[in-house]
C-alpha cells in the first residue's frame, strides 16, 4: 500500500516499519493458552518492553532528525503490532494525529489517555488469534471516554484483516486528513 506510485504522490510521508523479535512482546501483556483459546492480560503502564523502550527511542530520534510535520504524525500495527500502537500512543499521548490498530488490543484502562489521537480501529470477526473482543473492549471504554474512535469489523475475515484494511476505500485519505493541533 505504501510503495504504490499514486500513494506515494498523493500521500508524501515518511514510512517506518519497525519490527519486534519474535522472542519479545510491543505491550506489556500475559499470554496464556493457544489459538481461539489464547487470552490476553495487558497491563496498564510499566516499564515498557525493551522494544517498545528502542521504539520511543527512534521516535524521538526520527521526529529531531527529519523535518517531520509535528502536528501530522501516524501510527499503524497489526496484530501484536495493533497491541503496540496502543502502547505506544498511551505511552506518548502527545504525539499522534491518528491510530489505526488492526486486530490488536489493550487494557481498557488506557482508553482515557488515548483521547488527543483520532482512531479507526478494525478487526476480523472470525479472528482466532485475537479475538475480536479485545479490539470490541476497547472501542466500547474508548467511546466511554469521549476518545474519537471509528471500528470496522470484517464478519468474515479472520486474523489476516489487515487485506480487507488496506483495501478500505478512503483509508488514507482518513488517515492523512487528521491532524494534531499544537
Amino acid at each position: 500500500m505504501f510503495i504504490k506510485e499514486e500513494n506515494r504522490k498523493n500521500y508524501p510521508a515518511i514510512v517506518v516499519f519497525p519490527q519486534c523479535s519474535q522472542r519479545s512482546y510491543w505491550s506489556n501483556v500475559k499470554i496464556a493458552g493457544s489459538g481461539s483459546n489464547r487470552v490476553f492480560e495487558f497491563a496498564n503502564g510499566g516499564t515498557p518492553t525493551f522494544p517498545m523502550q528502542l521504539l520511543i527511542e527512534l521516535m524521538a530520534d526520527l521526529r529531531s532528525r527529519y523535518g517531520i510535520r509535528q502536528q501530522q504524525v501516524y501510527i499503524m500495527g497489526l496484530s501484536m503490532g495493533g497491541m503496540g500502537t496502543f502502547e505506544l500512543v498511551n505511552r506518548l499521548p502527545q504525539t499522534f494525529a491518528a491510530a489505526i490498530p488492526i486486530c490488536g488490543g489493550a487494557s481498557t484502562a488506557t482508553a482515557p489517555n488515548l483521547k488527543g489521537t483520532k482512531w479507526w480501529v478494525f478487526h476480523g470477526g472470525k479472528d482466532d488469534i485475537v479475538l475480536p473482543r479485545y479490539s470490541e473492549e476497547m472501542v466500547a471504554a474508548m467511546k466511554k471516554n469521549k476518545v474519537h474512535v471509528k471500528f470496522t469489523l470484517f464478519p468474515e475475515a479472520n486474523h489476516n484483516s489487515w487485506d480487507a484494511t488496506f483495501a478500505e476505500p478512503g483509508l488514507l485519505n482518513w488517515l492523512f486528513s487528521q491532524s494534531r493541533s499544537r
